[in-house]
């Protein structure tokens, strides 16, 4: 086998994993955190937005910082130091004596981040321009669908073997991918001895800053779409569903078929970007994604959001891989990893606000607006991506 190619095996494992260990306390954390003796609702409701969001704060501060070593030191030593260290850090959550404990560990896991920027930043310099388009789809469907995925295989670990098992299972597979990690990947790096630039002195270096702006607010749009509906997706799917015994399965399910689409769908969307232009897929897919959230705000039953959540997954999957293509293109190979990290920060980012934006909109105004507000952010960027991409790199072709 290739060596990019048992590479992708392992780091799309290990991102996989990354992102459920970032996303599967969400269904526990409320109850974990009333285990662990809070017991009053609205002081619960407060700590678990807390706890959920610090950590994708804080790994929007630090991703860059460890893309910036990742360049520096080489990639295969920052997924190794990631693995390692969210193994250590969430494992002991489940031994955490208090909620300030756990607190500081969902803090803790922030500041290690960097696992998938690492991972993405090997593939995209490891794997010929042939593959790459490929490669990258392929690599995009673990963090999404590791994210997606998390909150359902969270709430069934918890059902079946118990709260702490969440953290200990999730724990024992960050080491495997460690092992694996070490085993398996190889990597082609030559250090080079100069000065670590500074962000200032990065973003001199990027020769194509608008392009390069437009793709991290493309992927901070998407990751908006995608958390958008975290917070009422539960409440949405009991208002549809006439048997209220299956909600929380029925919610996972919902939450997952996005996921589950984008499995399927960002490899072969990845391949046809090498093809027809990773431009093309990225202008198609955000008016696409725009386009299925309207309807979700009108359904009827559970199935039917299901069945578009899915398209969305579809839609979506095309834009990760292709957002990575383009900066691939765009990015000095020596600047890769920190852009990457820059980006990944976007995406973090986009996860806390959508997250945010949810729960502000349907609190305020109803769970419909979600839906509406949301498909009108992403026709927005698609008109930006319009006339700042793809005009441009049509002409270039």
């Amino acid at each position: 086998m290739e060596i990019w190619r048992k590479n992708l095996i392992v780091c799309w494992f290990g991102i996989f994993v990354a992102a459920i260990g970032m996303s599967q306390i969400a269904p526990v954390l409320p109850i974990y955190i009333q285990h662990l003796g809070v017991q009053d609702t609205a002081s619960i409701t407060k700590i678990s937005g807390i706890a959920f969001g610090i950590t994708y704060v804080i790994s929007a501060i630090f991703s860059p910082i460890w893309g910036s070593a990742a360049d520096k030191y080489g990639r295969k030593p920052m997924i190794l130091r990631a693995s390692l260290g969210m193994a250590i850090t969430i494992g002991c959550m489940g031994f955490a004596p208090n909620v300030y404990v756990l607190i500081g560990l969902r803090l803790l896991q922030g500041v290690i981040t960097g696992y998938s920027t690492a991972c993405t930043a090997l593939i995209a310099t490891q794997t010929d321009k042939e593959n790459a388009g490929y490669a990258l789809g392929t690599l995009s469907t673990a963090n999404i669908a590791g994210s997606l995925i998390g909150p359902t295989i969270g709430g069934f670990i918890d059902e079946i073997f118990g709260l702490q098992s969440v953290f200990f299972i999730t724990a024992a597979l960050l080491l495997i991918s460690f092992i694996t990690t070490v085993l398996f990947v190889k990597e082609s790096f030559t250090h080079e001895d100069k000065d670590v630039l500074s962000i200032k002195e990065v973003w001199k270096a990027i020769p194509e800053k608008n392009l390069t702006i437009t793709m991290f607010v493309t992927f901070f749009i998407l990751a908006v779409a995608l958390y958008s509906v975290e917070p009422i997706v539960t409440v949405y799917v009991k208002q549809l569903s006439s048997n209220s015994s299956h909600i929380v399965l029925l919610a996972g399910l919902t939450f997952s078929a996005s996921g589950l689409a984008n499995i399927i769908a960002a490899p072969r969307l990845g391949k046809l970007s090498d093809k027809v232009g990773a431009h093309k897929i990225i202008l198609a897919c955000i008016i696409g994604a725009g386009i299925i959230f309207i309807p979700q705000a009108f359904v009827k039953d559970t199935w039917q959001l299901m069945g578009l959540r899915f398209l969305l997954g579809i839609a979506s999957a095309g834009l990760n891989p292709s957002v990575n293509i383009v900066l691939k293109k765009i990015t000095p190979a020596s600047l890769t990893g920190r852009v990457f990290g820059f980006n990944m920060s976007a995406g973090y980012l986009g996860a806390f606000g959508g997250a945010v934006l949810g729960g502000q909109v349907a609190g305020n105004l109803g769970m419909k607006y979600v839906f509406f507000i949301t498909s009108a952010l992403l026709f927005i960027n698609a008109v930006w991506v319009y006339f700042k991409v793809y005009k441009k790199l049509s002409l270039n072709q």
